[in-house]
């Protein structure tokens, strides 16, 4: 018994240092959201690459996958556009202040506020900051409650 919750424990630990296993993120400069697992389907939402997205489940061809979006909504998107391979943020508020470091005492950046669905690369944390790039490679920081991470 002692062994059994020890494997799981580890298996569990395994699975928080990388990351959720259903996270991913637009790979692409834009990508077309759909209402179903196809092109034939309306597009909802061209979005751009950072995007994170959760995702909830496959299409029988395994081509598409089913997205839920910071906003709650499921829709689809081709597995090609997505990757798992680093995390993703959006601004999930109105906008946001982007500062040069980690904290209300450094200054916004040149591009800061970021407005309401503007995804960022995440490229490490100190705290509750997080250090993220856009996808013109504009780096910043900005807190943890303003974003929804993947």
């Amino acid at each position: 018994m002692k062994n059994i919750i020890l494997g799981v424990t580890l298996i569990l630990s395994v699975l928080m240092m990388c990351g959720s296993v259903n996270a991913l993120c637009v790979k692409v400069s834009r990508a077309n959201i759909r209402s179903g697992p196809g092109t034939e389907y309306t597009a909802v939402w061209e979005v751009y690459k950072y995007m994170p997205f959760e995702k909830v489940g496959t299409s029988v061809s395994g081509s598409w996958y089913s997205v839920k979006d910071v906003d709650g909504d499921i829709n689809w998107a081709h597995k090609n556009l997505l990757t798992n391979a680093f995390q993703c943020a959006v601004v999930k508020e109105a906008q946001v202040n982007v500062r040069t470091g980690p904290g209300t005492n450094y200054k916004e950046t040149a591009s800061s506020p970021a407005l309401q669905y503007y995804s960022f690369r995440v490229l490490t944390k100190n705290g509750e900051w997080i250090k993220v790039k856009d996808e013109s490679n504009k780096i910043g920081w900005i807190h943890k409650d303003f974003l929804w991470i993947k």
